[in-house]
């Protein structure tokens, strides 16, 4: 597993909290939203499912390397422990495409209520409230554009698993970082050189815009129709949507019209775009959260963003930023009612 690159010697807590099972929970939820599951390209040639679990524990690691503290480190391992099936596709579900925060509010009780997680907590002295919310330390996370051990996980994660980026380079990106104090006063992790921030950036530009891209919104989208239709049908519970995915597949094949749903979902392989709504056809419009890093960068004996130090990077930005979604994405060759299955 590519995640011991992350820190050595990480407290055994950290391995214990893993293994409990509301952690192992989410090797059974998937860190691409139910978008590898179709059979688009990207996922075909990826090395192993990536799963928040295997997220989760490089997070810990992350966290532990730069910090040294145990409690932000279990608060970084915890941070997706609510995480519900298909992840942010709940949020599409939800009608929350945008921030994609409606599923974050869960975390407490999910660990207050799990006997393994609290009894681990109060043997190793540490309050529920120092480890069920990771925003509060900027290591862990922090705001976009910054860099947080988060979006440094899921970035490398991507490049080693999805991308086939060979391991060494990922490890050089990541022993190129220190941690510095940003432009707010906050710590921030930091690299020490320009050309690896660059490669960092182009690596996460090349997320963000699989991120966006009409498979992606379309795929999930037509997901959380599925997921609307088989809760509103009583197919799948509230509680479901916080077991496993396979399990709430089985449900969905189990119903002889989401069974259809799914199947047709799976098969996706292509999507096509128009400046006009496909009526005889499943069709969407919609806007999406751009996600995108500016790490920090040592230069000149300061600290600045690396799109502060160079200009084509600042231009590569801007442009993902300038991303226009005004657009019907549909799947091609399938014409029907206006909705043909929801």
């Amino acid at each position: 597993m590519y995640t011991h690159i992350y820190a050595d010697g990480v407290p055994a807590l950290l391995g214990r909290l893993a293994d409990t099972p509301e952690m192992q929970r989410l090797a059974d939820v998937g860190m691409h939203c139910g978008t590898e599951y179709a059979q688009i390209q990207l996922y075909k040639n990826a090395k192993f499912p990536y799963s928040r679990l295997v997220h989760s524990v490089g997070v810990a690691g992350i966290v532990w390397r730069f910090t040294g503290d145990a409690v932000q480190a279990t608060a970084g391992m915890l941070h997706d422990i609510s995480t519900p099936v298909f992840a942010h596709t709940i949020d599409f579900m939800n009608n929350d495409h945008i921030l994609q925060e409606s599923t974050e509010d869960k975390t407490r009780s999910f660990i207050e209520n799990s006997c393994a997680i609290m009894s681990i907590l109060d043997e190793s002295g540490i309050s529920i409230e120092d480890v069920c919310d990771y925003h509060m330390y900027p290591i862990a996370d922090n705001d976009t554009p910054m860099l947080s051990a988060d979006r440094l996980e899921y970035t490398l994660g991507n490049g080693y698993i999805v991308h086939n980026i060979d391991l060494r380079c990922i490890k050089s990106i990541y022993d190129d970082l220190s941690v510095a104090v940003n432009e707010n006063g906050s710590e921030e992790l930091c690299f020490r050189s320009v050309d690896k921030a660059a490669a960092f950036v182009d690596l996460s530009l090349r997320n963000s815009y699989f991120y966006v891209s009409d498979e992606n919104r379309f795929l999930m989208q037509y997901l959380a129709e599925i997921m609307r239709s088989a809760m509103r049908s009583g197919v799948v519970s509230g509680d479901d949507l916080y077991s496993a995915e396979t399990a709430v597949i089985e449900k969905l094949n189990k119903s002889e019209e989401h069974s259809a749903m799914w199947n047709n979902y799976i098969n996706v392989s292509a999507v096509a775009v128009s400046d006009r709504e496909m009526r005889d056809r499943f069709c969407v419009n919609i806007s999406v959260k751009k996600r995108y890093i500016d790490p920090l960068v040592m230069s000149d004996g300061g600290v600045r963003r690396v799109s502060e130090v160079d200009s084509g990077l600042n231009v590569r930005i801007k442009e993902f930023l300038d991303l226009d979604f005004d657009r019907w994405v549909y799947l091609p060759g399938l014409c029907a009612s206006p909705r043909p299955w929801f």
